[in-house]
């Protein structure tokens, strides 16, 4: 019986340059894909919240200071959104102080914030009715999920602040 000896090598079979080849790839992708989102996340945001940490400390202060202040007056604030017609409507705000007094001579600041559009935010300008009801009228305002952002000031001074989310309907 004779034997046959071939010089060809086995086409399929996996050697140390293969091996070392795809590591190198698999690796050289990874690397690469790393590159691109670090360059793309530090291009996108500078890792800037606030330009001077001491002077929002010190804002943080005088809110907490004006929520405490503004929990000892007990005030009794109530909105609703009105539909008039078509995209218009009226924001009613009624305010009592703690004895149920309507407040008067108070001034109110409103700001309905859209939380997917920053260019559909507006500011609501508001006229006294009488018995502490306050209407602002609304106009282009899209059906969904606003933010309303109430500030009741007097002489000058805020007294009052509130965010709460509101349900505008079609």
């Amino acid at each position: 019986m004779t034997m046959v000896q071939s010089n060809m090598k086995d086409p399929k079979a996996i050697t140390g340059k293969t091996v070392l080849a795809w590591l190198l790839c698999f690796f050289g992708v990874v690397f690469t894909a790393n590159a691109i989102f670090i360059y793309l996340a530090l291009g996108s945001f500078p890792g800037v919240v606030v330009e001077s940490s001491y002077e929002a400390g010190q804002a943080y202060n005088q809110e907490i200071a004006a929520a405490k202040a503004q929990a000892e007056l007990n005030w009794q604030v109530t909105s609703e959104f009105v539909r008039t017609d078509g995209n218009n409507g009226e924001l009613i705000v009624t305010a009592k102080d703690a004895e149920g007094t309507p407040l008067y001579g108070v001034e109110l600041n409103a700001m309905m914030r859209n939380p997917v559009d920053d260019n559909a935010d507006m500011s609501v300008v508001f006229n006294a009715d009488g018995g502490g009801r306050y209407i602002g009228e609304v106009s282009d305002v899209t059906a969904g999920n606003w933010s309303l952002i109430l500030l009741i000031s007097q002489d000058g001074e805020r007294k009052f602040k509130s965010e709460n989310r509101i349900f505008v309907k079609e």
